[in-house]
């Protein structure tokens, strides 16, 4: 805690001893003073007492509109934080309920599809061999008679 103590000068000699005392002659005087200031303040005191200083030096009506404002930042992070991790939840739980089992039925369906157009070639294919004039002989035991074609000589 800081105090604060009001001296009256009683000479003017006292007032030229002062660190705080500015004379315009010299600036070297000046230099001096700040020095003398600043190592007085950095060797006992951190951070947390400077702040624990400004009690006495902020306002209280500020001090609670600050206060104030800094709990209501905070309860709103808190609050949006949950909201966003139930709408998080509800779409993950949404996702693997409905969406795993739609797509797996959806790869079956693909599966069955491609079952089928397989099993459509293999039949437009043998159709293909069995027909007349097909580029493929007939296979053995079919009654179909050779087809004659050119002949080469000697046979």
């Amino acid at each position: 805690m800081v105090k604060v103590e009001i001296v009256e000068e009683k000479d003017p000699q006292s007032s030229a001893n002062s660190p705080y005392a500015s004379s315009s002659s010299s600036r070297h005087s000046s230099q001096e003073s700040i020095s003398s200031i600043s190592s007085e303040l950095s060797a006992e005191e951190n951070l947390y007492d400077r702040i624990s200083a400004l009690v006495d030096i902020v306002p209280p009506t500020t001090r609670h509109n600050i206060s104030t404002k800094f709990s209501n930042a905070a309860s709103f992070v808190r609050i949006s934080g949950k909201v966003i991790g139930n709408i998080v939840w509800i779409v993950t739980t949404s996702a693997l309920l409905v969406g795993l089992p739609l797509a797996l039925s959806l790869e079956d369906e693909a599966k069955i599809v491609a079952q089928e157009r397989e099993m459509i070639a293999q039949q437009q294919g043998a159709q293909q061999m069995l027909s007349p004039g097909s580029a493929y002989p007939p296979p053995p035991g079919s009654n179909q008679a050779p087809q004659k074609g050119i002949v080469p000589p000697g046979f």
